[in-house]
């Protein structure tokens, strides 16, 4: 069973546009490195500082090899540089989670 990781980012809200940056470059990355690109997720309303990273890997196995393949990336290797060194992330938190909901059954019209 897949499961999906859940990053939540506390991002400096005057440096939205770096981390915007950053999470384009992780939608050539990821995907190449092995795992599901679902998005990355920026402020539009409400809280200015909350972003979320999410992707799904088939398994825990499956995480260990593709943070191997996305560190020895050179753009993975670059973006981490990129956030270390305009330090627009202030904090970064992971959770995974697996799907509990499935199959979905179609929506009943009033």
């Amino acid at each position: 069973m897949a499961i999906t990781c859940f990053i939540r980012y506390e991002i400096d809200p005057f440096k939205k546009e770096a981390f915007e940056q950053y999470a384009r470059d992780w939608g050539q990355a990821i995907p190449r490195c092995g795992a599901d690109l679902i998005g990355y997720f920026t402020p539009h309303e409400g809280s200015a500082t909350t972003a979320y990273g999410v992707y799904t890997v088939e398994s825990l196995a499956a995480y260990e090899a593709y943070r191997v393949r996305l560190a020895a990336d050179p753009l993975g290797r670059e973006n981490y540089e990129f956030a270390r060194r305009e330090r627009f992330i202030l904090r970064e938190d992971r959770i995974f989670l697996k799907l509990a909901s499935a199959p979905h059954g179609k929506r009943l019209e009033p």
